[in-house]
Parts: structure tokens; C-alpha cells; sequence
């Protein structure tokens, strides 16, 4: 924080600029938890990946190749969501990364929706070629397999949704720069763009899990064989709108374009009820799946020590890294221009 006219209160701070020490780390336990479930679920992925694609060919369900190649490009994806967790652990204390590696998350998230794209059009393609040339199925062999990968993709929907948020990273600091960190709150891990990312494939698998299971089950017992590539162009279009969805939020983030006006209200109402201060200036953007950083700029005839003004933030909890810029008016009336 920037204040011009120094008080009683600033001169007993600490002299030594090494006492306001932080760090931009602003990553939580439950994300590290999520790498190592990540990590787990890309064994099993890969495992019932080739038991599908194998039993695929020899049945000759497309339904059932479908689903085992889009287990494929899953694993590719849990696998860009596993190394996108180590490089954020890896580099959290790097100079490099201004305001930590927080969006690394958002960077992964948004490639990982741009491979769920792609295996939506290659489903919707070879569904679309099974649809005008129909290829034998072999119906028993292929049900069971398709009941397999399901039950893998279950579990590896509950591995990476199981557990709540992680309250155990709060760091407090005084500083004429201030950055708090605060608790993150349930709504926040939501933010968590990696792990949504790869909980989304994995969902994406189950549904053409689900929609190979109807198809081969109706196929056999009515002999509706059109049924299996007519699942694999639904799957296809279902996974197109999750696979936008999670480009278009991972994308706000990554332009620091979100819609943070709840917050921005919060602050503005914090600055402005005390004394006659207003804010004039205020930016608000993601530093990571935990929380924002905020920047306030607020004209007063009263300024205050620095400390004054963080307290009146501490009620929000989703601030991580706080600056705020305090300017003296002199004059009669200070509107915030």
C-alpha cells in the first residue's frame, strides 16, 4: 500500500524489508491431493483404454472403439493435467511468474477442452461412416467390455471428485505492498480448471461408457444395430458443449476477463462505509483456483495507517494478494474520478 503522509503507526513497522518476506504460492492442499488422484486415474485410464480398443476390433463395435479411443485422448489429457500440477509445484517459488503459477490450471483446463473437442469430431466422423457402412458386432464380448470401462470410469470420477477444499493455507503479512492470503472456500476449488478439465474426461468416457452399453444392449435384443453409431454422434455432441463450456471459463481466466463484480462490489463497499473514503480505481482478476489478487486505489481526507485498511478487507475471504493505494486529498471535495 502506498500512503502520503506517514503516521505514528508506520514508523514502528519493521525497518528491514526482509520482515515483510511472502511468497506468490497461492496453491492449496486439496490441489496437491488432486495431482495424486490425477496421477492414478491416468494408470487406470490407460489400462482400460487398451482392454476396449482391443476388444473393439475383434467385436467390431464402434460404440466400443469409440469409447476406447476417447479413453485414449483422455489419458493424453489427464496426462497434461498431472505434469500441468508438477510444473505449478515445481515453479511456485520462480521470480519468473509474476503472481505464481496459479494459471497454470486455466492453461491446462483450456487445452484439455480443446482435445475433448477433438475427440467429439472423431466420434462424430467414424459414427457417422459406421452409420452409412455397418460393420458386423459382436454383442456379448462387447457389453462386457463396455460394463468394464464404465465401472473404470467411475472410479476414476470418484478419485477425482472425492474430498473437499483444504483449509490449511493462510498466510497474513503487514506489509506497505499488502498481500493477504485467505482461507479458499468450496466455491473457489470450483475455479480449479485442471481438475474440472479432467474430471470432465473422465465423465465424457462414462457417458460413452453409458450410451455403448444401451446400444449394444438394445442391438442384441432387437437387432437395432444402428443404434451404435447413433449413441456414438449423441456422445459426440454432448461432449462438444461440455468441451466449450470448459474452453470458454478457462479462457476468461487466462484474459483475466471473469465476471468478479460480486467481489468488486464487497470491496467497494468496504473502502466507501468507513470515514469519507472512495475508491478510485479497482482491479480484480485470478491468480489461481483458490482466490484473486485486488488492486484499490481510494482517495480520502483522512488517510489512515496501512493496517486500517486491510482490516476492512479481511471479510473477504476469497483476496489472496491485496495492493491498495492510498491517496491524501487536500482539497474540498475528492470524487473518485
Amino acid at each position: 500500500m502506498a500512503l502520503s503522509n506517514p503516521t505514528e503507526d508506520q514508523a514502528a513497522l519493521p525497518h528491514d524489508p526482509r520482515a515483510w518476506g511472502h511468497t506468490h504460492d497461492f496453491s492449496h492442499a486439496a490441489q496437491r491431493r488432486a495431482e495424486q488422484r490425477t496421477r492414478w486415474v491416468v494408470g487406470l485410464t490407460l489400462a482400460a483404454m487398451a482392454g476396449e480398443l482391443i476388444a473393439g476390433w475383434l467385436t467390431g463395435s464402434m460404440a466400443l472403439l469409440a469409447d476406447g479411443w476417447h479413453m485414449g485422448s483422455h489419458a493424453a489429457a489427464l496426462g497434461i493435467a498431472a505434469y500441468a500440477y508438477a510444473f505449478a509445484r515445481r515453479h511456485e517459488a520462480d521470480p519468473r511468474f509474476t503472481f505464481g503459477t496459479g494459471k497454470v490450471s486455466s492453461l491446462a483446463g483450456y487445452t484439455s477442452a480443446l482435445l475433448l473437442a477433438g475427440g467429439a469430431l472423431w466420434m462424430l466422423g467414424a459414427s457417422l461412416g459406421r452409420l452409412i457402412d455397418p460393420l458386423p458386432i459382436h454383442y456379448g464380448e462387447a457389453l462386457l467390455v463396455a460394463a468394464l470401462g464404465l465401472a473404470v470410469n467411475l472410479l476414476s470420477a470418484w478419485l477425482l471428485g472425492h474430498g473437499g477444499p483444504d483449509h490449511d493455507h493462510d498466510h497474513a503479512h503487514g506489509h506497505v505492498h499488502d498481500h493477504d492470503h485467505a482461507h479458499a472456500d468450496h466455491a473457489e476449488l470450483q475455479q480449479d480448471h485442471n481438475l474440472r478439465a479432467a474430471y470432465l474426461h473422465v465423465i465424457a468416457d462414462a457417458l460413452t461408457s453409458v450410451l455403448a452399453i444401451v446400444a449394444l444392449g438394445l442391438g442384441m435384443a432387437y437387432g437395432w444395430a444402428f443404434l451404435d453409431p447413433l449413441m456414438g454422434i449423441i456422445g459426440a455432441a454432448l461432449i462438444s458443449r461440455w468441451a466449450w463450456g470448459l474452453a470458454r471459463d478457462s479462457a476468461r481466466d487466462l484474459l483475466d476477463a471473469g465476471d468478479h463484480s460480486a467481489i468488486a462490489n464487497q470491496v467497494r463497499a468496504a473502502i466507501e462505509s468507513d470515514a469519507d473514503n472512495q475508491v478510485a480505481d479497482l482491479h480484480i482478476w485470478r491468480v489461481g483456483p483458490a482466490g484473486r489478487a485486488c488492486i484499490v486505489s481510494l482517495v480520502t481526507h483522512q488517510p489512515r495507517p496501512v493496517e486500517h485498511y486491510r482490516a476492512l478487507l479481511d471479510a473477504i475471504p476469497s483476496l489472496l494478494h491485496v495492493t491498495v493505494e492510498v491517496n491524501h486529498c487536500r482539497l474540498a471535495e475528492c470524487g473518485a474520478k
